[in-house]
């Protein structure tokens, strides 16, 4: 039983002034925690607004290195790269992913010759190079597991030789960490870092990120065949074992928002870091209902702060930006 001791205690002593409040918090927010998602399109020139993410954009390979430079001056040092590509350079085995002169490979070799420095994650997935929108290749009817490793692979390959700092397998074909870990050994990129994407829901918050790459699916196979149940969180166990096992160096939870109950488990019971993307639905649905005067804007670093709490290390957001510039 815990004795009363009001007036002696009081807990709103800690919370008069805004000073205190700073002094005492648990949790805050540094830019150099957060991760700024980029979009880099072969269909535009200068700057292009998504229209699923207000003050979202796709940018060409001019514009993209400006705004780089301006989030590097901003304190913003870690960005995540996502193509957009012209629809003549997908087929059902997403080929183009495997060519090193691809536009992805020319933007991030462009991007590290103009800032060495910058810490650049790349998504090792087929979705934005395959015409189904699936991020593997479809044989009798559904996505091959098998035959998609070996593409994956090397993807990685051509993605490390571009420049890639980090690896992000996002596709949720099982024994993907293991093949790219080994073809990594191979070829001499020891020290390549594979971000897992460990816990990857299948979840409807995913809408306007594939309208910004350009993957949306054209086939009626659904991608819970190889996304998670957003209903299971002790399969998260299993999946983030089983990545641990074939050389994953951090694990991924996504979404971020609906999974802070995930977020807590992995990061308590596992001893690599864990980062967690608050992906694009979760970002226009803030932004929504920011731009309707539903709440302000003060819900932005709120959220951020819950994913922390939660025990992420790292949040890739697409608020990154708006927090260096806000943040003080």
């Amino acid at each position: 039983m815990i004795t009363r001791n009001f007036p002696k205690t009081r807990a709103r002593r800690l919370r008069k002034n805004s000073v205190i409040r700073d002094l005492i918090s648990e949790t805050s927010l540094n830019q150099k925690k957060l991760i700024q998602p980029l979009f880099v399109s072969d269909t535009v020139k200068g700057v292009e607004e998504i229209s699923s993410m207000p003050n979202q954009f796709r940018f060409d390979q001019n514009s993209v290195l400006k705004e780089i430079e301006e989030l590097k001056g901003l304190g913003i040092n870690t960005i995540a790269l996502f193509p957009h590509l012209k629809s003549i350079k997908k087929d059902n085995e997403g080929s183009e992913a495997l060519n090193p002169e691809n536009f992805l490979c020319d933007t991030l070799k462009k991007i590290k010759q103009n800032f060495p420095d910058l810490v650049v994650i790349v998504d090792v997935a087929l979705d934005p190079y395959t015409t189904s929108g699936h991020d593997g290749i479809l044989k009798d009817g559904k996505v091959d597991n098998d035959l998609t490793l070996n593409a994956l692979s090397k993807m990685s390959i051509t993605l490390t030789h571009s420049g890639a700092d980090i690896l992000a397998p996002s596709d949720m074909m099982d024994g993907r960490i293991g093949y790219i870990r080994d073809e990594l050994e191979k070829n001499d990129f020891k020290d390549t870092v594979i971000l897992s994407y460990a816990v990857k829901y299948a979840s409807s918050y995913y809408g306007p990120f594939r309208d910004a790459v350009g993957s949306k699916q054209k086939e009626g196979i659904s991608k819970k065949t190889y996304q998670m149940d957003f209903r299971n969180s002790k399969e998260a166990r299993k999946e983030v074992e089983l990545d641990i096992q074939e050389g994953a160096d951090i694990l991924m939870v996504k979404p971020a928002l609906p999974n802070l109950d995930v977020i807590k488990v992995v990061s308590e019971e596992y001893d690599l870091p864990v980062f967690a993307y608050q992906v694009s639905g979760e970002y226009s649905m803030l932004m929504n209902g920011i731009d309707k005067n539903l709440f302000d804007s003060n819900v932005i670093p709120e959220t951020l702060v819950s994913i922390f709490r939660a025990g992420s290390s790292s949040v890739l957001t697409y608020f990154a930006k708006w927090i260096a510039e806000n943040n003080g």
